[in-house]
């Protein structure tokens, strides 16, 4: 994990611990919130309403709590947490099989995007489960970027500047 020092931790006041409160109830508001309402059977124009008004007030619960817990614990519980995800985060370098096994995970969820509404009919249980196809999908894309490692990162990013340029290793392989 990562080392803290003496200087960085924020004095445990109530002003530190509430806000510490009010950031967990944002994020339990967004993530389990929205969700359940949506599974209440609810018209779509009332899941709407409800998850915009949940949306509204994570955002603000979120703000309050930076507030209360000041710079200095904000930063404390954002550097604990990065520095938490930083340890179990991607390598720079992967073999050629971690490689290759991103790349298949990278690319079936984009085909089979692109292909469903041509060929739904040839893939089993397609029309009934469409959104649970579409969740897997997504989270099979998503972890195919951490199978990929740090480099893949550095090439999706080079996706979207200009300027940059392609350099191929000398021996391919």
């Amino acid at each position: 994990m990562t080392e803290v020092s003496q200087d960085n931790i924020p004095a445990a006041g109530w002003r530190f611990k509430l806000g510490v409160v009010l950031f967990g109830l944002s994020l339990a508001l967004l993530l389990l919130g929205v969700p359940l309402v949506a599974a209440m059977g609810l018209t779509a124009a009332t899941v709407a309403t409800i998850s915009g008004v949940m949306l509204a007030g994570s955002e603000v619960l979120g703000i309050v709590a930076i507030a209360l817990m000041g710079k200095s614990g904000y930063a404390y519980i954002t550097k604990r947490v990065f520095g938490f995800l930083k340890q179990y985060g991607h390598p720079a370098e992967v073999s050629r099989t971690r490689y290759t096994v991103g790349l298949v995970m990278f690319s079936v969820p984009i085909i089979f995007g692109w292909l469903a509404p041509y060929v739904s009919d040839l893939v089993p249980g397609y029309s009934s489960n469409e959104f649970t196809y579409g969740i897997v999908g997504d989270l099979l894309l998503l972890t195919s970027l951490f199978v990929l490692g740090g480099d893949f990162w550095d090439k999706l990013r080079a996706l979207f500047i200009h300027g940059s340029k392609a350099v191929f290793p000398k021996e391919a392989g």
